[in-house]
């Protein structure tokens, strides 16, 4: 970016632009892998399309949650995003953006978050702290473990806890399968998005499921399918969900043995990219599937 264009999208000293790629504006799918499993919760603890106000609530808190984990993540990672080809032009590692200004947008968009919470039941509130615990984990997780896309599901699949405590005012068995097929789901798609960085994460030590899984990858990743699979079928049995939701399993189930397929061969950062935010469409098949199997 010229120098020009650095001072016609600063105001203030504030570089909106590049505030915009901290939180990811222009990709949003990681907002979507967080927002889908909270609908499949509402969609299944409501037995149907939830209330309008729930679906706006949680589609600008999922926005907003991962805004705020992004900056998180960049605010814990800035020294290893300077190390790694694919990250070190973001904002932060490269200094575009201080460290102040992060943390002034991450308090404000933690703010916002929080003020949903006045329009949800009080168990909500009370789930809540817990959300932010585990996005705030979830960035220093790849110094400690092996596998750090587990913790990053656990933060996701809060989210789904959530949103059934919104509806429901309690806990159920069959919420607790789906935060299981959101753990094991961020441990497939997290895994597969990690290849673009293996020799960068080898290089300066941090941990990921690619490196730990290294040429057995594709038997790691169709291990955390076979769970999500396991989860999403319990799920389904503990709802007496009828047959149009099975039919879209086998069609998942399908979809995921190619994956695997493609996975036993090396493949290059761009192609697991592509086959990462395919998983966009898998979320979105499951929430059809989970309307279906309720409606029809």
């Amino acid at each position: 970016m010229s120098n020009r264009a650095v001072s016609s999208s600063t105001s203030s000293g504030i570089p909106w632009s590049a505030l915009a790629r901290l939180i990811r504006l222009p990709n949003q799918t990681g907002t979507y892998l967080l927002l889908l499993p909270t609908m499949w919760g509402l969609v299944l603890a409501n037995r149907g399309i939830p209330p309008l106000h729930l679906l706006v609530i949680f589609v600008g808190g999922s926005f907003l949650m991962r805004s705020a984990g992004v900056i998180m993540n960049d605010l814990a990672d800035q020294s290893f995003d300077r190390q790694v080809t694919r990250t070190k032009t973001r904002p932060l590692a490269s200094g575009e953006v201080s460290r102040r200004h992060a943390m002034l947008l991450l308090g404000l968009l933690l703010a916002v978050a929080a003020s949903l919470l006045f329009f949800l039941r009080p168990i909500v509130t009370w789930l809540a702290p817990i959300a932010f615990f585990l996005a705030a984990l979830y960035p220093y997780s790849k110094r400690w473990i092996h596998i750090p896309q587990a913790m990053l599901g656990i933060a996701f699949g809060w989210g789904t806890v959530m949103a059934w405590a919104a509806v429901q005012g309690q806990l159920d068995a069959p919420v607790w399968c789906l935060f299981g097929t959101t753990v094991a789901w961020a441990v497939a798609y997290d895994t597969i998005y990690a290849i673009q960085d293996q020799e960068d994460d080898r290089r300066i030590g941090v941990k990921s499921a690619a490196l730990y899984f290294g040429s057995f990858v594709h038997q790691g990743v169709g291990l955390a399918f076979g769970i999500m699979l396991t989860f999403l079928t319990t799920a389904g049995w503990l709802a007496e969900l009828r047959w149009p939701y099975y039919v879209v399993l086998s069609g998942v189930a399908v979809f995921f043995l190619l994956q695997i397929s493609q996975l036993r061969r090396p493949i290059t950062p761009t192609h697991a990219f592509a086959m990462f935010r395919a998983h966009v469409w898998v979320g979105v098949a499951i929430l059809v599937g989970l309307l279906a199997g309720v409606l029809v």
